[in-house]
């Protein structure tokens, strides 16, 4: 079994050196002398060897029913996971896989990865790092590719998502006032007063409306969960300047995400108006909603009920002024509030009067 670390002298000062051929750190031994440097690098590689030779026991064992547990790259563990996946959310990964943080145990064998370089790994990426991660770890696990946790659940750092808010009436008005493009500017109204995702809206149809009930009806393209959302006077009058027939938004329906939040960004920059992007008008529906007194579970059937917007909104973002509930109590007292019925007459004893219930 090859040795971890190795010992080299160092011309300035004479000193001698240990250095892990895993993560090439170097330390002193704090001895010019050779025999004692010598002593102090095979206790190392002693107290290294079994561990290695637990690991090495170990993939034997594992070998036997999977060839390439000792070759297995996370590298192709992200081919494997990428390979099922669908749509955006296919394109989501595979811009994942290439970020920079992953580098650092792109090559590593998966059965041989330490907690710290998993650690180590997240510590230099994103949330976006740490949630694929922790996903591909999963599907690792799922797969019987690791015959145990890395990182146990509890241990997993928590996500810590950067400050995100809703766009306000006012700058959704400025925006729509400076565009001077129907569709764009019929899109971000409709944006506005659905709160859905901009795929979702720049892809409806015409077929989605149902006139006779004045409903919007669509499948998510993300989760495919169906949304019902009715519309007032002012939906109606967005949807009456759209084609009639197919694709409401027919030229920015085709256009890539990525292109309708540049030409958003773009807007915005001329307005001076910063911390936004078309996401913002699904976290502005839901404050919306959370300060009119809209319940959440009709919120939650509009935007979805795993919506970021919603539960951030009714937790704690959106302002609610309570009434007291004495006010709630003189609102239409006489319909609210029963009166106590006199007690009925019933045989005396001892000069009293009992009630029926005695």
């Amino acid at each position: 079994m090859k040795n971890r670390f190795r010992l080299y002298r160092r011309k300035m000062g004479g000193m001698f050196y240990v250095e892990d051929s895993q993560t090439r750190k170097q330390e002193s031994t704090g001895t010019r002398n050779r025999a004692e440097a010598t002593t102090l690098l095979n206790a190392r590689n002693e107290a290294s060897r079994q561990p290695q030779l637990n690991l090495q026991i170990a993939k034997a064992y594992l070998a036997g029913t999977d060839s390439g547990i000792s070759t297995r790259t996370w590298q192709d563990a992200f081919n494997a996971i990428i390979e099922y996946k669908k749509g955006t959310t296919k394109e989501r990964w595979q811009r994942g896989a290439k970020q920079q943080a992953f580098d650092l145990i792109r090559r590593l064998v998966v059965v041989e990865t330490q907690a710290e370089q998993l650690l180590t790994c997240m510590k230099e990426g994103t949330v976006s790092t740490n949630i694929l991660l922790r996903e591909l770890h999963n599907y690792c696990l799922a797969m019987n590719w690791l015959a145990w946790p890395i990182i146990p659940r509890r241990l997993w750092p928590k996500f810590e998502y950067g400050p995100k808010r809703a766009i306000t009436a006012d700058e959704h008005r400025r925006i729509v006032a400076l565009d001077t493009n129907i569709e764009r500017r019929a899109f971000f109204e409709l944006c506005w007063h659905l709160g859905g995702s901009q795929s979702d809206i720049a892809n409806l149809a015409a077929e989605n409306i149902d006139w006779s009930d004045r409903v919007i009806a669509y499948a998510r393209r993300k989760t495919g969960s169906s949304a019902f959302i009715h519309f007032g006077p002012a939906i109606e009058a967005v949807l009456h300047s759209l084609p009639a027939k197919g694709l409401l938004f027919p030229r920015l329906a085709p256009m890539l995400e990525k292109h309708r939040a540049k030409e958003f960004k773009r807007l915005c920059v001329r307005l001076g108006i910063e911390g936004v992007s078309l996401h913002s008008y699904r976290y502005a529906w839901a404050e919306r909603a959370k300060q009119c007194g809209y319940p959440e579970r009709f919120a939650q059937e509009a935007l979805g009920h795993n919506s970021i917007a919603v539960h951030r909104a009714y937790a704690r973002k959106a302002k609610v002024r309570l009434p007291s509930l004495e006010s709630y109590e003189n609102q239409n007292l006489e319909g609210r509030i029963v009166p106590l019925l006199p007690p009925l007459p019933g045989p005396e004893k001892n000069g009293h009067s009992f009630s029926a219930a005695g």
